[in-house]
């Protein structure tokens, strides 16, 4: 058997040849995307605000690029293992995660050393593409009609108050954090596994109050059951005109809000991602789709590039790493 020697530049050349070769294939692949149905993962079970949020988004990404985009629900150990699974899937293009991105970004510290993924270093968002904003609500039984009378309740009475949040890192729970750090008063978590029995707890006096979604909060609001003190946004919200703001409490720094967007596997081509983010970018400013966001109490984001989208991840992670020191919230 004979063994062909080639001398050190004629190596090169090869490799370069085949270097540029591959690089042909890649973008002539990228170049074609998509050719071929994407799956977008949604990591919680059907029914919930990443979901709904996920099938509007995947209805009108098929539509603007041509390809159906089918939704994936792949629930458990809150949103892991679907984020995981993303994670791990080939960075083509044709896997992407449909984000709960406060949640991803509180669980990378809670669940820091046990997660077998980085949110921010094994993705690269797309889009954030909504947000939803929380409202402080409280039982009717308890004597309060502001969100100040709250915080002087809460000092005369330390460790009274009850709280209840969905999970141990919930924006709800971090939104109460910030509530109870900001306001100095002493208030007991009562975690449960979701919204839906937090909410049922709550209107039944089990516990006093919690920070929730507006959408799972309204219809209690609308019916009496529950009242609503502050929104934790900015300004005013179209679906709650007549309650102010935690900053018209003098509260400011309890601004939170679950926000969504998605992300595709670290390693995706640039021509992919751009050409995913500019079909995102067009279908956010689409008055259909606010409406339907809007109607799911989704506000729909401003268009970002992939670059600023990844900017807010980090803010998001670090905020709530930071809150989570300070408060010493333990994932269970």
């Amino acid at each position: 058997m004979y063994r062909i020697r080639l001398c050190p530049s004629r190596r090169a050349l090869l490799q370069l040849g085949l270097a540029a070769v591959l690089g042909a294939a890649a973008s002539a692949a990228s170049a074609a995307y998509p050719d071929k149905p994407i799956k977008l993962v949604v990591p919680y079970p059907p029914g919930g605000a990443t979901d709904v949020i996920g099938r509007i988004v995947a209805a009108k990404l098929g539509e603007a690029l041509g390809q159906p985009v089918v939704v994936e629900n792949r629930g458990g150990a809150g949103g892991n293992i679907g984020a995981e699974a993303v994670a791990r899937a080939p960075a083509d293009g044709y896997t992407l995660l449909m984000g709960a991105l406060t949640s991803h970004s509180t669980m990378a510290t809670l669940e820091k050393g046990k997660l077998r993924y980085s949110i921010t270093r094994d993705f690269v968002p797309v889009m954030v593409v909504g947000a939803v904003p929380l409202v402080v609500v409280v039982n009717p039984g308890l004597p309060v009609k502001t969100l100040q009378e709250l915080l002087t309740y809460g000092k005369a009475n330390p460790d009274k108050l009850s709280y209840a949040s969905s999970g141990a890192g919930a924006p709800q729970r971090m939104a109460a954090e910030i509530l109870r750090r900001e306001a100095d008063i002493k208030m007991v978590h009562v975690p449960y596994k979701g919204s839906g029995p937090a909410m049922v707890d709550l209107v039944g006096g089990q516990v006093n109050l919690m920070a929730e979604t507006v959408p799972a909060a309204l219809q209690f609001i609308k019916s009496g059951q529950l009242r609503a003190l502050a929104v934790t946004t900015r300004e005013r919200i179209s679906m709650l005109p007549d309650v102010p703001t935690t900053a018209e409490a003098g509260l400011p720094a309890v601004e939170v809000s679950s926000t969504f967007g998605v992300l595709a596997p670290a390693g995706t081509p640039k021509e992919v991602v751009e050409r995913l983010n500019a079909a995102v970018a067009r279908m956010v400013t689409v008055a259909e789709v606010k409406e339907q966001f809007l109607g799911q109490g989704v506000y729909a984001a401003a268009p970002t590039t992939s670059a600023q989208s990844a900017e807010r991840l980090n803010q998001e992670v670090e905020r709530w790493a930071q809150v989570i020191a300070e408060a010493n919230i333990k994932s269970d």
